[in-house]
């Protein structure tokens, strides 16, 4: 990064008032834009999200097909290898980048603002998009990379029980496909069908362009038709998600040398359009989002010393994400904190959240949410995700006044109705 960019990086934050002013759109070809303008600094932060382009597209029998077709766009065009491409990058003062998550894929850079910094900066992202070099001795090394990453993943309690509740949860489901990577499925796959996955799943009609910074919309408009210049009118290969079928709660205890277990409990629940949302949200937080003040740390941790942290989270998507429970403890008390654990949760379903949680729960998830969107890039963040969800303009501001409209009534109601502690699958890596 060059230094005048670095210096610039360095005073971006953002009020949070200014955060929620969002333009959007689509363009003649069917592509949404969506732009939050920042004229405070001459910075632009840049993404092209692609729906349905991530590891729930992957083919059946080949691992990270997704993952590495997302990786490789930005290791070189046909015009320029991995070096040199990296070098152009640099020589203009902009980071590009690429990635790729479940539902999804993405690229996009931070540049300067100036035109013709961010015209090139562009240029080179349609290049990654449209001519990307695929290049076989950067795809091997790449693939190495990630059958020595599995393999080492393989020898650590966390990943192994997290691959089994997984397979639990979604046993023949798109968002089950990362729990049957194997080094045979990542050798299985080729060039060829990286080649193929690109032609297929990258297009104007799925691409998602988030856009924060200093310009305006019809520059951003400009901007946009650059770097999709040359693309597919569509995504030929679509990924519809299917819904999540409810499974019987299973339990797997797994063998594990060492002196502590691993436990993870599970199911599927929770939707980016959930009617229940933000009632789960609130209650998870009291249950075990919430670090120390949660009900599960304050048993687990503080009156029986059998872990040093315990933790609730959800994972909302497309279909049914997660809600997981997870804490790792000695072996000998494994029996004893599962009861307890069951004890916490059910007791939690029955009569809810007190007045006193609810409130320190609201104060905490309104005081710190402006914090999760204070910097252009943060802001970017949710601003593809607003976009990949089709969640609402006015999310950042919805989103802390339905928390704090929330009734100890209703948190009891959505979790009463469902979350079953019989439904949660149970993990213990490292069973006696």
């Amino acid at each position: 990064m060059k230094p005048t960019l670095l210096a610039l990086t360095l005073l971006l934050p953002l009020s949070v008032q200014a955060a929620t002013d969002i333009q959007r759109w689509r363009n003649r070809d069917g592509t949404q834009i969506l732009l939050v303008e920042r004229h405070e600094n001459p910075i632009i932060d840049l993404e092209v999200s692609f729906k349905g382009s991530g590891s729930v597209a992957n083919p059946d029998g080949k691992s990270q097909v997704a993952e590495f077709t997302a990786a490789l766009l930005t290791d070189g065009t046909q015009e320029l290898d991995e070096e040199a491409f990296n070098a152009e990058a640099d020589n203009i003062g902009t980071q590009i980048s690429s990635d790729s998550n479940a539902e999804s894929a993405s690229a996009g850079f931070r540049s300067l603002s100036k035109a013709d910094i961010r015209d090139k900066a562009a240029n080179l992202l349609n290049h990654s998009l449209t001519r990307p070099r695929f290049d076989e001795a950067v795809f091997r090394r790449r693939q190495t990379q990630s059958i020595t990453g599995l393999q080492q993943q393989e020898t650590t309690p966390d990943y192994t029980a997290t691959r089994e509740l997984t397979k639990l949860i979604y046993p023949n489901h798109p968002y089950g496909s990362g729990a049957n990577i194997t080094v045979d499925s990542l050798k299985r796959v080729s060039l060829d069908d990286i080649r193929a996955f690109h032609h297929t799943h990258y297009g104007k009609d799925n691409a998602i362009v988030a856009i924060v910074g200093d310009l305006n919309r019809k520059q951003a408009e400009q901007l946009v038709d650059r770097i999709l210049k040359d693309l597919p009118a569509k995504a030929t290969a679509t990924h519809a998600i299917p819904p999540v079928p409810k499974q019987t709660a299973q339990r797997r205890d797994i063998p594990f040398a060492g002196t502590q277990a691993q436990v993870l409990l599970g199911t599927s629940l929770i939707k980016r359009h959930d009617p229940d949302y933000y009632a789960l949200v609130a209650g998870n937080y009291i249950l075990g989002g919430g670090g120390f003040d949660s009900r599960l740390m304050k048993v687990l941790r503080d009156q029986h010393g059998y872990t040093y942290g315990v933790y609730s989270s959800l994972a909302p998507a497309t279909e049914e994400g997660t809600f997981a429970v997870s804490y790792s403890t000695q072996k000998k008390n494994t029996k004893a904190s599962l009861a307890d654990t069951q004890a916490v949760i059910e007791q939690f379903i029955a009569e809810g959240p007190t007045e006193a949680e609810l409130k320190q729960a609201k104060a905490n998830i309104v005081g710190s949410f402006p914090l999760r969107y204070d910097s252009n890039d943060k802001l970017l963040n949710y601003l593809s995700l607003i976009g990949l969800y089709d969640l609402p303009n006015d999310y950042l501001e919805a989103y802390p006044k339905a928390i704090n409209s929330l009734t100890v009534e209703q948190v009891r109601d959505a979790w009463q109705r469902r979350v079953k502690f019989k439904d949660l699958n149970t993990v213990v890596v490292g069973a006696e």
